[in-house]
This record gives structure tokens, C-alpha cells and sequence, in this order.
């Protein structure tokens, strides 16, 4: 008596394989995404908890206004923090959320607001 798999059970189970495959790989692609989302969001949160403070501070001695620019010195290390999306830690200044792609962050100096600077992530 001969012991093995005959054609038929291997192809059935590459199919079934096949199948699981097919639905679980599109949730992990969809992993990098959401990732670039979730760093995008605490670097965010870090550059508004900066600021914050700074308005904080210049409130404590009577001057309670957001500071006129973003400056790496309110972050421990120095640094502004990267943009996810764009890999650009750069600083441009306006008043209205993004309009067009551009890169690195938004800093609105009259209300304290920070933004992405993509109109296709500004909302975060």
C-alpha cells in the first residue's frame, strides 16, 4: 500500500492557500498607509504640544501670543519634525489651510494652527 498525496488534495489545498492569500494580503498592504497616517499624526500632535507651550510660557509673563515662527528650538532635539509624507521637515507660513500638493508643515502664527502641507492631508 502506497502512502501519499494524490494530484487532486495538493491542488485543492494551493487553492485553498490561494484563497486565504487573497484576502488577508490587502490588509497588510494597506499597512504602510495607515502608518504614514499615524506618524503624520503624532508629529503633529508634537509640533501643536510645542507650540502650546510656547504660548504657555509667553502667557506666564504677560505676553499671551503664538510665536511669528516655528522654530526647532521648542523640540528637545533641535529638530523640526518630518513630515511623513514628503520626508520635508520645512516651515512655510500663511493663514488658510493648504490649497495645492506642497511639502513639510503649515504654520498659521495668527491662531497657533499647524497643517500639513498638502491639501490631501491637511485635514488630520
Amino acid at each position: 500500500m502506497k502512502r501519499g498525496f494524490t494530484l487532486i488534495e495538493l491542488v485543492m489545498v494551493i487553492v485553498i492557500l490561494g484563497i486565504l492569500a487573497a484576502t488577508a494580503l490587502p490588509r497588510f498592504v494597506d499597512l504602510s498607509a495607515k502608518a504614514r497616517e499615524s506618524a503624520s499624526k503624532g508629529a503633529l500632535g508634537g509640533i501643536r504640544a510645542a507650540l502650546a507651550i510656547t504660548y504657555a510660557s509667553n502667557a506666564t509673563y504677560g505676553n499671551a501670543v503664538w510665536p511669528s515662527t516655528l522654530l526647532a528650538d521648542y523640540f528637545a532635539d533641535n529638530q523640526i519634525p518630518m513630515e511623513p509624507y514628503s520626508n520635508s521637515n520645512t516651515v512655510a507660513y500663511g493663514s488658510t489651510a493648504p490649497t495645492a500638493a506642497g511639502s513639510g508643515w503649515l504654520y498659521d502664527s495668527a491662531t497657533g494652527r499647524v497643517w500639513i502641507n498638502n491639501s490631501l492631508y491637511s485635514s488630520y
